[in-house]
């Protein structure tokens, strides 16, 4: 298809639920520059923390998040969600607007939405990601149904939907966004998207690497109880805390190494040296577990029903070995681990990302 005549400008925003959404932008992001388009990115709090950190020259517009608040339970969590969900309708009713200011004032020729359901606009192409198709509940079938319902009435408003998985058997998400019933607009599964590649850094015997992420307060829950069991552990650790921006460090002793955050670069360095990764099933992060074939122990946060989902679908196809929250012992997770056979899909191409990217532009050029 060739490169546009001219630089195409498009709009990037990820949701701000966790820094996940944020992370797997970044390919995205990487493969539209490669493509010759102007980039302009949209967020705030930590997921503008981050993405400023891995893309200091590209132009940042402040936009309000949905700032849902999580509870320390599973069972407040669900409690919570349900009481923020005029909040979350009023968020989207929020980003709408500002959307609309926004291409008014910028000229943005398309948009990209990691989860943000407002971000749709009739006169530019908009492109929803998501890997949720279904919406798991611990309710039961019956209420799965009304919130893939609703969540397909928002989809629909986008012109096309992007899945960050395989097409195939071969995938991570199983139910999650694989469906009979599918969305009326048209859907692209563009491949296992991560920030990291393989390098030639050597793994180091028993040096694991821990990564935190998710909302408070459940993050630090799971922090203090791995601060607590890592310091009778007789070998390296790099700790990763996930708090980009945060100034204040915890120190690091000569085999524990404390970070509140790591570029893309250095992170992929230390991926590549450990030989357990220790962290949540957010999906986000499976993807770069895959991607780099590693090792894993996999904790899914209490309440949230994607991650228990995708625990079990990860467990039972041997791709991630994965422990309750409740049940969670490092000592015992590194000794059962060493019966679990790993098996990780192979297909890890960029190559539908980047189709789905060429097709974009193809279409901006000829409107």
């Amino acid at each position: 298809m060739g490169k546009p005549l001219r630089k195409f400008r498009i709009l990037v925003a990820p949701l701000d639920w966790g820094l996940g959404h944020a992370t797997r932008c970044i390919p995205i992001i990487q493969s539209l520059l490669a493509q010759g388009v102007e980039v302009w990115l949209a967020g705030e709090g930590l997921q503008k923390e981050l993405l400023q950190q891995e893309f200091q020259k590209l132009p940042f517009l402040q936009l309000e998040g949905y700032r849902v608040k999580y509870a320390s339970s599973a069972i407040g969590l669900l409690l919570s969600i349900f009481q923020q969900t005029n909040k979350i309708v009023s968020a989207i009713k929020r980003e709408k607007k500002w959307l609309k200011k926004a291409i008014q004032e910028h000229g943005f020729d398309a948009v990209i939405s990691d989860n943000r359901y407002g971000l749709y606009h009739a006169a530019i192409p908009c492109i929803f990601i998501t890997h949720q198709l279904t919406i798991k509940s611990p309710l039961g079938k019956w209420t799965e149904n009304i919130l893939q319902k609703s969540n397909y009435k928002y989809i629909n408003r986008f012109t096309e939907c992007w899945i960050p998985d395989t097409e195939n058997e071969d995938n991570l998400t199983g139910l999650l966004s694989h469906q009979l019933k599918k969305p009326a607009v048209p859907l692209r599964y563009i491949g296992i998207q991560s920030r990291f590649q393989l390098s030639e850094a050597e793994e180091k015997r028993g040096h694991l690497l821990i990564i935190l992420s998710g909302p408070e307060p459940q993050r630090s829950i799971l922090e203090d109880k791995i601060i607590t069991e890592i310091a009778h552990y007789p070998l390296t650790a790099t700790i990763v805390r996930g708090l980009p921006g945060l100034e204040s460090v915890i120190p690091s002793t000569g085999m524990i190494k404390f970070f509140n955050h790591l570029p893309a670069a250095e992170l992929n360095k230390e991926m590549q040296q450990a030989e357990y990764i220790v962290g949540r099933c957010g999906y986000s992060s499976v993807m770069d577990i895959v991607k780099m074939r590693k090792k894993n122990i996999l904790i899914p946060t209490p309440g949230q029903t994607e991650q228990e989902y995708l625990a079990n679908y990860l467990f039972q196809k041997k791709i991630a070995y994965c422990v309750l929250q409740k049940d969670f012992s490092l000592t015992a997770a590194l000794r059962d681990v060493q019966e679990f056979t790993y098996q990780f899909p192979t297909d890890t191409s960029s190559k539908p990302l980047e189709e789905a990217i060429s097709n974009l532009l193809f279409v901006l050029s000829v409107q």
